[in-house]
């Protein structure tokens, strides 16, 4: 069994680290574009030809699905992709996690990249799944960009911005965002100091990898036998996992062990 993953960046790490845990047998292909990061500024033409790109190169290591791990390419790219690559090879999106949010009946709000707060697509998902739920949308200035860098003093200042445009009433907050999910213990932190009380998250990770391994017909076997293989694709290129990607828990997972910082 053969998944692959495709983002600008890190941002896939979260996915594929869940996949790691939900099968530990599955070989991983991890494909990004650094020379392009980040895609939300980018045009629609822009983000689905990098997108592209990734998912080719992905593609040649022949995989049994597709995971587009990152909320813009899937906003923007996701029926290219499909029209590219299936039926052969499933093709999963990623989606906020708008619906369980607004499940829980508290008021909640959307982080996301600038270019995503108050896009049409954010918009109609809060719409068509909160009922009237309280929501409201805080764009995260450079947060995906510093922990694309693992730098942890602009980690730091994105996250505490974005906090204090939190409403204080903030019951759960949506990581719509990959790379945010990176940082979620920061992020819930900061955000108990800003409002004065805890809030829940709620990343796309976990259902995004077992929405893959529906699409291909394999359940969950976390006590699976044997560590399945990892590649990682970098501009269309083999390369190696980036050393930022060891400042992170899922990257230091996914490497194995003796994997540092």
């Amino acid at each position: 069994m053969r998944i692959a993953l495709v983002d600008s960046g890190l941002g896939l790490l979260a996915a594929s680290a869940a996949l790691r845990r939900m099968r530990p047998d599955a070989d991983l292909v991890l494909s990004t574009d650094p020379g392009g990061m980040p895609w939300g500024p980018r045009s629609t033409e822009s983000i689905t030809a990098r997108a592209l790109g990734c998912a080719r190169a992905a593609a040649a290591e022949e995989p049994d699905a597709l995971v587009v791990a990152c909320n813009t390419a899937s906003v923007h790219a996701l029926p290219a992709l499909r029209a590219e690559f299936e039926p052969a090879v499933p093709v999963i999106g990623t989606v906020p996690a708008v619906k369980p949010a607004a499940a829980t009946a508290g008021p909640f709000a959307v982080w996301a990249t600038p270019a995503t707060t108050g896009s049409p697509y954010q918009r109609r998902l809060i719409e068509e799944f909160a009922h009237g739920v309280p929501a409201v949308e805080v764009p995260c200035h450079g947060l995906a960009e510093a922990v694309e860098r693992a730098d942890e003093a602009a980690v730091t200042a994105a996250v505490k911005a974005a906090a204090a445009l939190t409403p204080q009433e903030t019951a759960a907050v949506v990581l719509g965002c990959t790379h945010y999910e990176l940082v979620s213990a920061r992020i819930r932190d900061h955000i108990r100091e800003a409002t004065g009380r805890a809030v829940t998250l709620f990343g796309s990770a976990e259902a995004v990898a077992a929405q893959a391994l529906r699409r291909i017909g394999r359940p969950a076997a976390p006590d699976a036998p044997g560590r399945g293989g990892l590649r990682f694709f970098a501009d269309g290129r083999p390369a190696e996992l980036p050393r930022a990607a060891l400042a992170y828990a899922e990257g230091r997972f996914l490497r194995g062990p003796g994997a540092t910082p």
